[in-house]
């Protein structure tokens, strides 16, 4: 099985497992990290089982192109989130991330400081040439940890997700391996 530790000064980004299911089902039944996540709340713990299990079998390849993270904190280890890194055709040389963080969690540094990491480990480690990121423009939160973090707002894309309010237009994200990136 393949190991990945991402430290930063407060997180430990890990690949999930099957002991993540509970702690994941819970993210994923969370109202207001629903809001926004086009996914959808699951109807019970078997749906998140049956999403989650080909994120798993993909983070055991030998070459991941999918990396499905859980977010800890790192005083107690306690599970905060969800971090992913999609790699994209090799010839372009890119990824796409996203994130869910448990409520409990929000405004509070842990996702910028997440995202940051994941972002030195795809230019520093993985050797990518682009990042990218989209969000709902009503996403405020989202918006804000994009910005910090260093990525830059290219574009709109109007009606492209299917949230349960209804289609939402969506910013678009990217941040260069040769773009100056925010360490604070």
């Amino acid at each position: 099985m393949i190991r990945i530790e991402i430290v930063t000064e407060r997180t430990k980004l890990r690949l999930i497992t099957l002991s993540d299911l509970d702690a994941i089902h819970e993210l994923h039944s969370l109202p207001e990290t629903d809001e926004y996540n086009t996914l959808g709340i699951p109807v019970h713990i078997e749906e998140t089982k049956s999403i989650i299990e080909p994120w798993i079998k993909e983070n055991q390849l030998h070459e991941i192109k999918n990396y499905t993270l859980a977010i800890e904190t790192k005083s107690e280890g306690k599970f905060i989130g969800l971090f992913g890194l999609k790699i994209g055709n090799k010839k372009y040389n890119r990824g796409e991330v996203w994130y869910k963080i448990h409520s409990d969690y929000w405004k509070k540094g842990y996702a910028t400081e997440s995202l940051r990491a994941v972002i030195d480990f795809g230019f520093e480690t993985l050797k990518l040439h682009r990042i990218e990121a989209g969000c709902a423009v009503d996403n405020i939160g989202s918006i804000k940890v994009l910005e910090k973090a260093g990525m830059i707002r290219e574009g709109r894309s109007r009606q492209i997700l299917p949230l349960k309010s209804g289609w939402s237009d969506n910013f678009g994200y990217a941040i260069l391996e040769t773009d100056k990136r925010k360490n604070n």
